[in-house]
């Protein structure tokens, strides 16, 4: 009873307000001021003030709201630890098994440790010749510039 008269008279004196601001000409912040003053009276029509009265006081109610807190506390603390590890239990088991196959190689792919076997694409003088090439052209920029 107490909080619905609060209401209401926050309401009146918010609807006052935004009359002066629309006799002082500004509208839309008049209009914004009414739609601010009208919401706690549509709540007291609704039943939302009893319903939020009754909860306040209510011990089983501020229990549920405890449980409802420790739930979300177990939620987000399992949800970060899992993500520090890395995913779920069945993508940890996946990867594991997946390292497991990739571990053992097939014998094809293993390298021969033969001396003869291994097969030269370039000589091995050509990268000693980029390499001089690489300084003539620097020398060529030092002695363009004085240097």
């Amino acid at each position: 009873m107490i909080a619905e008269t609060v209401c209401s008279a926050v309401s009146v004196a918010g609807l006052g307000i935004a009359a002066v601001t629309a006799y002082r000409k500004r509208f839309l912040a008049a209009a914004r001021i009414a739609a601010y003053a009208l919401v706690p009276l549509g709540l007291v029509m609704t039943g939302v003030v009893d319903w939020l009265a009754d909860t306040a006081f209510s011990p089983t109610a501020w229990a549920g709201f405890g449980v409802l807190g420790a739930s979300w506390l177990l939620f987000a603390s399992t949800r970060a630890v899992e993500r520090r590890r890395g995913g779920t239990r069945k993508e940890r088991r996946e990867a594991r098994a997946a390292g497991q196959r990739e571990a053992v190689a097939p014998a094809a792919s293993a390298p021969s440790l033969e001396p003869g076997s291994r097969q030269s694409t370039r000589p091995a003088t050509a990268p000693r010749a980029d390499a001089a090439d690489d300084f003539s052209d620097i020398e060529a920029i030092l002695k363009k510039h004085g240097i």
